[in-house]
Order: C-alpha cells, then sequence, then structure tokens
C-alpha cells in the first residue's frame, strides 16, 4: 500500500461543514499552511508562501471537528495526501491537495485546550455473559482449598 501519509500544522481556514451521509459524518474544511523564515536584512521572522488543504474527517473524528473546530485556530492534522489535477474550461490547469484525516488535535505550542473524552454512542444491549470466577476458594481457615475439592465444589454448583 503505496500512501503518502504527511503531518502539517497551521490554522483553520474555514468553518467546517458537516454533513451525514448514508456511509457516516463527514467534515471538511480548509486548512492554511505558511512557511516562515528568519530575514537577516529585517532582522525578523517573514512569512513565506502559504499552501491550502482541504482536510477531510469521517465518522466520530466528522463529529468532533464539528463541535470543536473553529477557524482561526492552530491544529495539527494526520492523514494521507491526494493531490489532484484538473482541467477546467478546456485550457486552464487546477490542483487541489486534500489529507484524509486521521488524526486532528489542537497545536498546543500556540495555545491551550481542555479535552474532553466523547460519548460513546447508544447501541444494542449486547448479551449477558457469565463472568468465571477467578478466585481461590479459601477454606474457614483462610488456607486455599485444595485442587481436588475445587473440582468438586464446581461440580455440585454446575
Amino acid at each position: 500500500m503505496n500512501e503518502t501519509i504527511v503531518c502539517v500544522v497551521g490554522n483553520v481556514a474555514t468553518r467546517p461543514v458537516y454533513r451525514e451521509l448514508a456511509a457516516g459524518p463527514s467534515a471538511r474544511f480548509r486548512l492554511a499552511v505558511t512557511a516562515r523564515y528568519w530575514d537577516r536584512e529585517k532582522s525578523a521572522w517573514t512569512d513565506g508562501h502559504t499552501n491550502f488543504f482541504t482536510v477531510w474527517a469521517n465518522r466520530q473524528l466528522a463529529v468532533n471537528v464539528a463541535a470543536c473546530v473553529e477557524v482561526g485556530q492552530p491544529v495539527v492534522v494526520q492523514g494521507r495526501l491526494k493531490v489532484r489535477t484538473e482541467a477546467r474550461e478546456g485550457q486552464q490547469q487546477w490542483a487541489s491537495a486534500d489529507i484524509d484525516a486521521v488524526a486532528i488535535g489542537h497545536d498546543l505550542a500556540r495555545g491551550t485546550a481542555l479535552f474532553q473524552r466523547a460519548a460513546k454512542p447508544e447501541g444494542a444491549p449486547s448479551a449477558a455473559r457469565l463472568e468465571p470466577d477467578w478466585e481461590t476458594p479459601r477454606a474457614a481457615d483462610g488456607q486455599p482449598v485444595p485442587a481436588q475439592q475445587q473440582d468438586d465444589a464446581a461440580a455440585v454448583v454446575t
């Protein structure tokens, strides 16, 4: 499986768009990633070129993105890079870089965040399973019961 896995750090450029699809929840937003470099002539940091990515999130990640990601927030995104090239209006070439996100989080180097575990969805109750009794039976004097007596006691219970 030859996939390009990337990790990018940038700012959320557009409001996340959340959709409920037949395959499950989906969300997308644009991420702006700007290179910075030290300009010796100005003796200051300077912004370089800005790259924009469309970040796609699915299932529970999409639900969480819709709940807590906002425009302007610094985030770290890890996922599969997909670059598409298309011809528009017959002549003009157009390229798009998308990231199919595996993980998205706030960049804690530039601020703080409060983590809250997502609630698990309510599902159908599973069939009750009896747990085995792993405790070693003890006699009245506190000593373990010999294995032969344990087997006899188990045979009586079942």
